[in-house]
């Protein structure tokens, strides 16, 4: 039988080190891989396809309820967690487990004994579990932003892209250059991820706008628009996004 392979995400260095280091003594003939947060567990679980993610439920890009949703029903997840009332709710609506912070060798190994026994069976779909716990925010249609004395108000679907600006964001339509007044990273949290993707730490690009993801000569990625000239970096971190483009 091929060993189970283990995915373990938590942006706490110390308490993934713990939770890798007992993982191992628990289940010695399992493969495991420690993603430090969302991204690269999304990244890790896309090429390694774990059988078992140990997942924490709150961590900087994705968190341990996103990722669930995106693995679906091909991996068994066990929620790692600091706030109770979000696990059993978990336990409740079908996870595998869940282990509470600070983790217990005891209950980490009754849940291990768990999702052992369940391996054989497909894992439950949690979409349903993380629509419950978290709603999807609903995305505003336009956005304030400022040309000097100006406040224009831009509809969403005429966006091409937005752009860290020091503490604010500019954001670019096909006839316009505005500030808006949050951070690139607030005003990620109110949009749909579906349809902004953040490929930079910089930048983030409305998905239908996107023309072409190309490589340049010295490797970096760059994001081509459809009918602008723009050209977007894409960092390292965010190129999981382009790969079968």
């Amino acid at each position: 039988m091929t060993a189970p392979r283990i995915l373990v995400a938590d942006d706490e260095p110390l308490l993934r080190a713990e939770l890798v280091e007992a993982l191992e003594r628990l289940w010695p003939d399992a493969q495991i891989a420690a993603a430090q947060d969302g991204i690269e567990a999304l990244r890790l679980g896309r090429e390694w396809m774990p059988d078992v993610a140990f997942l924490d439920i709150r961590m900087p890009g994705l968190d341990g309820l996103e990722l669930a949703r995106v693995f679906g029903a091909r991996t068994h997840v066990v929620f790692v967690t600091a706030y109770g009332e979000h696990a059993l709710a978990a336990f409740d609506e079908g996870a595998v487990d869940y282990v509470v912070k600070p983790i217990a060798l005891e209950r980490l190994a009754r849940a291990v004994e768990r999702v052992r026994a369940r391996l054989a069976s497909p894992p439950p779909d949690l979409t349903h579990l993380v629509s419950r716990l978290r709603p999807a925010p609903r995305a505003p249609a336009w956005l304030q932003a400022t040309v000097g004395n100006t406040i224009h108000f831009i509809d969403l679907a005429d966006v091409l892209y937005f752009c860290a600006d020091a503490k604010y964001t500019r954001v670019v339509t096909d006839g316009l250059e505005a500030h808006i007044r949050l951070s690139l990273k607030e005003l990620a949290d109110s949009l749909d991820p579906a349809a902004f993707w953040q490929i930079h730490r910089g930048y983030m690009v409305a998905v239908r706008r996107i023309a072409s993801a190309a490589r340049a000569e010295d490797g970096a990625l760059w994001v081509h628009l459809r009918g602008h000239p723009a050209r977007l970096p894409v960092s390292q971190r965010f190129q999981y996004l382009f790969r079968g483009m």
